[in-house]
């Protein structure tokens, strides 16, 4: 009899057995004790195996409603469950005994109760289940196993039925994969809302794998079908299928040929009745009215009089009119249109090549092919500060279009070498969080940055976040003045909620001031931290509306060029192109449990340790740059230091938590001082993205002031999943490198650039290549090409829906290689198109 059974078993026992328990358990028996789990048999029984009445049956959990697993057997006198190899506690057991009235045997009967929290608990690559097992004095016997599972049911079909036209008495096959759930779905097909019975309309046949197929479509199976997938969980609808039948028709016969008319022709017609046209049906192909000339023995003798006469006057008088009021209506445009013009033209700085003193781009080596520098001599200025037109006496513009901010103080705000003023800029910051509809707008002068911006465009960076705004020539109308912000919004400045399985996939990111008028679309760029799979994603793109509430505006990979926002997707990177400025953010909704965010785990420790206890933070955060520098500057006010370079962990949607643990300590100089053997950070804590940088925290115990060097693994994995061991071997007295100085890139470039220094391509030479490639060429060697041989092709009808798709492509262009661009190979390229035009870029310098 097992060991852990002894406290279980009664005193009345034959005397080996009662022996045998004394000796293994160590426990006395003392006479007429009995447990609440034990029960005698009669002498006549005793020699009976018990079986099972009733054994636990598998269950699914749903929501967080417990289940009950139920055992009943005889004769026993002891039953108890096993759930994952270990043994339930007593206490866990509801008993109830009676007495089988036909053999008096005893009846055993226990229950016990199973949480969703112990099912993701102990969860692991095996599934959750329980046993029973009962005893009598002859011996054991075991119940079958019960498996509990959680139950869930996805909401994204993988693939759902797609409306179509099809003629009368046409096959037709609707297809169904319904989502991803446990248990397995079961599907109905609806037509109309109403479901449908194969069985009482053999017309239709729903096949094992859940597709409709209609035998013969007749016209009374023209509607909208829907596949329905439900569980014990929920029910699920796809997007209805519109089924429209129709009947091949064509015309009536001809009619019989007219009497010949004045104009010397006949004619006659048919229509198209055979059936008409209905319910969407197309009319049919053809001529409906046919004519024929006459001969002339049929055509009518007729004579022009006077009132034929009369009539082409009339005719000539009015024509004569309206081309007199066309001259007149073109001299009035004309004449407004010059004087718009001139106001434009008065206004020199809108066509000011600004940007901030001291800023130059870097010219890379042997880029001879791209020389071109703009030549802005008559119409730019060198400026330094805020721009206000020239004609402003008070030093102030005015910004009509949309709820924009007030001007500045003149000379309050400068751009020194591209840096930010940190007074101006706190003021700056300050001023917009008054404003009504900024009042979630962060006081956080280290991750926000602004500058002012005309039709030349710029580009707004927030250091070391991988945030920036490019805002391209001609985004800005010509004659409009815009101060342009960018900033990151911390947890508590702005909450985004998220339901359900949907996960925040990157920072929330505010740039305005929205309502702003734009030309052509900016382009914000940010980290994300998903797999980068649209396949095992459903990514929407979020943008927070004036009263506060947040609002879908994209799905991603199902761009429609009409839509004012299109992304462009890389590995660790999303790029926004967006007509309208506001607060954005992409979150994320997994199809399946393949997807995975991509966590970055990064170790920190205190700088000095003067005390026995040393203590190893280990941080678990989205793997985007701006969480890392949050944590970074958290730690730095704290003392702390990294201990080894960040690492990368993919964190499945699978329900699992997270468990770090520490091993392979020298214990002779060192221990742990945690009691459990791992510490846990709950999945849901993590999915969601709201809470920034989770962490636990590891409490050592060195044994001796004197031991400085410290050798362990840290180990990270999912539940269910793979993991990953990391060596640690360091002095915690010596290792003094600072904080950021290795794995954090101090990036150096200014917050903010305007005008050509804002751009790897001189302007001049962008409009050139512009007007070389915007004009299609037969044989493909224009922007087509350009984008393709910038594996930007996937992107084709985006760039074709704009007035200039070259412009475009190099927007795309500038924010990707803004950093670590090199114009020699985008020379090369252009080159390598093989058109004429690419000699532009050998202009020398002289002739611009």
């Amino acid at each position: 009899m097992p060991l852990l059974l002894g406290p279980f078993v009664r005193c009345r026992l034959s005397a080996t057995l009662l022996a045998l328990w004394l000796v293994l358990s160590g426990f006395t028996c003392t006479g007429g004790s009995e447990h609440a789990a034990t029960a005698t048999l009669p002498a006549a029984f005793s020699d009976l195996l018990p079986h099972f009445l009733v054994e636990p049956e598998d269950e699914y959990i749903v929501k967080n409603k417990p289940v009950t697993l139920t055992c009943r057997s005889t004769p026993a006198t002891q039953i108890y469950f096993k759930c994952n190899g270990e043994w339930v506690h007593q206490d866990d057991h509801l008993i109830e005994r009676t007495v089988d009235p036909a053999t008096a045997l005893p009846v055993m009967q226990v229950t016990i109760e199973i949480t969703r929290q112990q099912v993701e608990k102990i969860f692991g690559l095996d599934e959750y289940w329980c046993q029973c097992v009962a005893w009598s004095t002859t011996g054991t016997q075991k119940s079958q196993k019960a498996y509990i599972r959680i139950a869930y049911l996805r909401k994204n079909f993988e693939e759902e039925p797609q409306g179509k036209e099809v003629a009368l008495d046409q096959e037709v096959l609707l297809r169904c994969h319904p989502p991803e759930g446990v248990p397995q779905a079961e599907v109905e097909w609806q037509r109309n809302e109403d479901v449908i019975d194969p069985a009482s309309d053999p017309n239709f046949v729903i096949t094992p794998d859940h597709n409709l197929v209609i035998k013969k479509a007749r016209l009374a199976d023209t509607g909208n079908y829907t596949c329905v997938a439900k569980n014990i969980v929920a029910r699920r609808k796809s997007t209805s299928a519109a089924i429209l039948v129709y009947v091949d028709g064509g015309w009536s016969e001809w009619s019989k040929w007219s009497a010949c008319g004045a104009d010397c022709s006949m004619w006659r017609s048919r229509e198209c009745t055979q059936p008409s046209p209905g319910t969407g049906g197309k009319d049919c192909q053809g001529l409906d009215l046919q004519s024929l000339n006459c001969t002339s023995e049929q055509c009518p003798q007729t004579v022009s009089g006077a009132e034929d006469v009369a009539l082409y006057v009339g005719m000539v008088a009015v024509a004569l009119c309206l081309t007199l009021l066309l001259i007149v209506v073109v001299l009035v445009y004309r004449r407004k249109k010059e004087g718009l013009d001139a106001d434009v033209a008065d206004s020199s700085i809108l066509t000011t090549g600004f940007q901030p003193m001291g800023i130059k781009p870097s010219k890379p080596e042997n880029s001879h092919l791209l020389t071109i520098q703009p030549d802005l001599t008559t119409t730019t200025t060198s400026y330094q500060g805020t721009l206000r037109s020239r004609h402003d006496a008070t030093g102030k513009f005015s910004m009509t279009n949309g709820p924009l901010l007030d001007p500045l103080p003149n000379g309050s705000h400068t751009l020194h070498n591209g840096k930010l003023n940190s007074d101006a800029a706190a003021e700056f910051v300050s001023r917009l969080s008054t404003q009504s509809y900024f009042k979630t707008l962060p006081r956080d002068v280290a991750n926000t940055s602004y500058g002012t911006f005309n039709f030349l465009g710029g580009r707004l960076t927030i250091p070391n976040t991988g945030i920036s705004l490019l805002i391209p020539p001609e985004a800005i109308p010509r004659g409009k003045i815009y101060e342009i912000y960018l900033t990151v919004q911390r947890k508590e400045d702005l909450r985004l909620p998220v339901a359900g399985c949907q996960t925040l996939l990157s920072p929330i990111v505010s740039c305005g001031p929205p309502g702003v008028v734009l030309s052509r679309p900016v382009i914000l760029s940010m980290d994300h931290c998903f797999d980068a799979c649209l396949d095992n994603w459903a990514v929407r793109l979020k943008k927070q509306n004036y009263e506060g509430a947040w609002e879908d505006v994209l799905l991603m990979g199902e761009e429609l060029v009409s839509d004012p926002y299109y992304c462009q997707l890389e590995a660790e990177t999303c790029r926004l192109f967006s007509e309208q400025l506001g607060t954005f953010a992409l979150v994320g909704e997994s199809l399946h449990m393949g997807a995975a965010k991509r966590l970055r785990l990064v170790l920190f420790s205190d700088a000095y340790c003067s005390t026995l206890e040393y203590n190893i933070r280990v941080y678990c955060m989205d793997d985007t740059q701006d969480v890392f520098k949050e944590v970074m500057q958290m730690e730095r006010q704290l003392g702390g230091r990294l201990i080894d370079e960040p690492h990368v962990l993919l964190f499945k949607d699978s329900y699992h938590n997270l468990r770090l643990s520490i091993h392979d300590m020298p214990q002779a100089h060192w221990r742990s001082k945690l009691l459990a053997g791992y510490q846990e950070i709950p999945f849901y804590h993590i999915w969601n993205g709201s809470q920034r940088y989770l962490h636990c925290t590891f409490t050592l115990e060195r044994l001796s002031l004197s031991t400085c060097e410290l050798t362990c693994q840290l180990c990270v994995w999912q539940v269910e999943g793979e993991g990953q061991s990391f060596s640690l071997d360091f002095n915690i007295a010596k290792d003094t490198r600072a904080l950021d100085s290795e794995f954090l890139l101090m990036d150096s470039n200014a917050t903010a650039l305007a005008g050509p220094s804002a751009f790897q391509i001189p302007y001049l030479i962008r409009q050139k290549i512009c007007s070389s490639l915007d004009a299609p060429c037969p044989n493909g060697a224009d922007w087509r090409m350009l984008a393709q041989r910038l594996k930007l092709e996937r992107h084709m009808s985006f760039f074709a829906s704009k007035a200039s798709p070259t412009s475009v492509i190099l927007d795309l262009w500038e924010a990707q290689h803004f950093h670590s661009g090199n114009i020699n190979q985008l020379a090369t390229v252009m080159a390598d198109i093989g058109k004429q035009e690419a000699m532009i870029f050998l202009v020398s310098d002289g002739e611009c």
